[in-house]
């Protein structure tokens, strides 16, 4: 079976990047792709914009600390995770999210210079060691607003 997401976007908002209390960084960000679709009847295209929240854990958390801020370019692979919790209303929640495997900074070209970060554009874990994401996400809380974040 497979459980595998491609992303490409921008990040619309400066991520989230936290530590645990066992000392492991997290960071959270806010990815926007969008895609044109062409409507025959109008003649017209539309932009249809999906926002999908990337956790990334460990090495890839400190490169999104470093290097990553609102407005940068994102490729991301990972896989989809869909968490529930019970809210203070006691209404069952659900949320879904990325949890990063690889992500690489993908540059802009603007007045001349590749990119706005102060990395290699292309940056990923090394291929013969990849980071590993935790088999299950340590839960501080199961309401997502009170996750270490």
């Amino acid at each position: 079976m497979v459980n595998k997401v491609i992303l490409v976007g921008n990040v619309g908002l400066d991520p989230e990047v936290r530590t645990t209390e066992s000392g492991v960084k997290v960071a959270r960000v806010r990815l926007a792709t969008t895609e044109r679709i062409y409507d025959r009847q109008t003649n017209e295209s539309k932009e249809l914009t999906e926002w999908h929240t990337i956790t990334l854990w460990r090495g890839l958390a400190d490169v999104v600390d470093r290097y990553v801020k609102k407005g940068s370019q994102l490729y991301i692979e990972g896989r989809l995770r869909t968490r529930e919790w019970t809210d203070k209303d006691n209404i069952k929640r659900y949320t879904t999210e990325i949890l990063a495997d690889e992500m690489k900074l993908l540059g802009r070209k603007s007045d001349g210079q590749q990119g706005s970060a102060p990395v290699p554009s292309g940056y990923s874990a090394p291929a013969q060691q990849p980071v590993q994401q935790p088999a299950s996400v340590p839960q501080v809380n199961d309401d997502p607003d009170d996750l270490p974040f």
